[in-house]
């Protein structure tokens, strides 16, 4: 239970002075801190009652300023959980999926089904494996019923760490306007198809969504050690697997594995890439929070040689977000704006031959920043689909069908 962990916002001198505190040396003590979030300007640290008083004496010997943010991370979440419990049961899923409240990984599938059965000739599922746990995990590939084959794709998934439900809530609603509304995005569907994932790590999703005390949770769900469960998912691919920003510590949130493709679920995302890599034109991972889109490299303090492309239809999603409502995105490598993160699924397809793969980072929200409230999830989702819309259209007229 996080009762009486507090979180800490300090704000952080720029990276590349190389002074003050290395909070990811900090984080390495996974039961008594834990690093949510880090950019130049400020850092979230989720701290452990009996380990506040020794990380003020840090802060303060560190010269850092600091406020704190949430006074019990544990209170905030069993309100959460109470008002989750109350919508669902007073919102069911009946064939459609809203944006009053989030859904679980069973009624995520079940509504892509039905979308399926509605619309036989635009919408195909295809259950493409099982989690750790056995759930089924299953793409929606969605056309515009003209039957020509061999068209490009742009591959989207979301849920890869357990605790973002905002991210598989943006790409659900993707799907609904691409389905519902397509006569809107016609353009988008003329020589494209999407292929789509919501949820990648479907038995971690459904772990926070047992009690309030398991709502942090972000790994998988397979034992990792004698004392440990579960494996970074977007740390387990195998380009570049286990160097910087990955941990080797099975108790670690950023654990990579005990080898490459050591999660089913990272299996199932690599055999996506690998399998639409000749026609895939963008590859999009929907993660949360932090307002970025980030491209690759993350293994390594470089750009790839095509960095302009990828910042052109990058920025396109940005700009057309901050057109749309004031938010802003920051676009750039995720090396640069976030931190290293070798492993991951954006770096894997794009050198797999998307020539466009993004991490995009949504809002954060909530008083534990992974929680943006029941009521704000149609405004995050719309403004997420602006963005997507944008750099779809980017990704469609640069990458013309063959």
């Amino acid at each position: 239970s996080l009762n009486s962990f507090k979180i800490y916002e300090v704000a952080t001198k720029s990276r590349s002075a190389g002074d003050g505190l290395d909070f990811s040396k900090l984080a390495n003590n996974d039961s008594y801190y834990e690093l949510y979030y880090s950019n130049d300007a400020a850092t979230h640290v989720l701290v452990h009652p009996d380990a506040q008083p020794e990380f003020i004496e840090l802060l303060n010997g560190n010269t850092l300023s600091y406020k704190i943010v949430n006074h019990d991370a544990g209170l905030s979440l069993h309100r959460e959980f109470e008002t989750n419990r109350k919508l669902r049961n007073a919102h069911p899923y009946r064939g459609r999926l809203g944006t009053e409240r989030y859904y679980s990984h069973g009624e995520i599938n079940q509504y892509i089904e039905d979308l399926a059965k509605q619309h036989p000739t635009r919408v195909l599922v295809k259950t493409v494996g099982r989690s750790y746990e056995g759930r089924w995990l299953k793409t929606i590939r969605i056309t515009n019923g003209d039957g020509r084959a061999n068209k490009n794709v742009i591959l989207m998934d979301g849920g890869f760490h357990a605790r973002e439900w905002i991210s598989p809530a943006a790409v659900v609603y993707a799907i609904g306007e691409l389905v519902d509304n397509y006569e809107a995005y016609a353009q988008l569907l003329l020589d494209y198809d999407w292929v789509i994932l919501p949820v990648v790590n479907a038995d971690g999703y459904e772990y926070t969504q047992v009690s309030p005390d398991t709502r942090m949770w972000r790994k998988t769900r397979q034992p990792s050690s004698a004392a440990c469960i579960g494996i970074d998912p977007n740390r387990n691919f195998d380009f570049h697997w286990n160097e910087t920003g990955a941990s080797s510590d099975p108790c670690s949130e950023t654990y990579a594995g005990p080898k490459s493709f050591s999660e089913p679920e990272a299996i199932v995302v690599r055999d996506l890439i690998r399998g639409l890599a000749d026609r895939g034109k963008m590859y999009l991972t929907v993660h949360s929070y932090g307002n970025y889109i980030l491209y690759p490299w993350g293994y390594i303090d470089e750009l790839p040689d095509t960095w302009e492309d990828l910042d052109e239809v990058g920025r396109a999603g940005g700009d057309a977000i901050k057109a749309a409502t004031g938010t802003i995105y920051k676009v750039g490598c995720s090396t640069q704006l976030l931190y290293p993160a070798a492993g991951a699924s954006d770096d894997y397809a794009f050198n797999a031959g998307f020539p466009i793969s993004f991490t995009m980072e949504l809002p954060a929200g909530g008083d534990n920043y992974f929680n943006p409230p029941p009521e704000d999830i149609d405004r995050l989702v719309k403004e997420t689909w602006v963005g997507i819309v944008a750099m779809a259209q980017k990704v469609v007229e640069k990458y013309p069908l063959n």
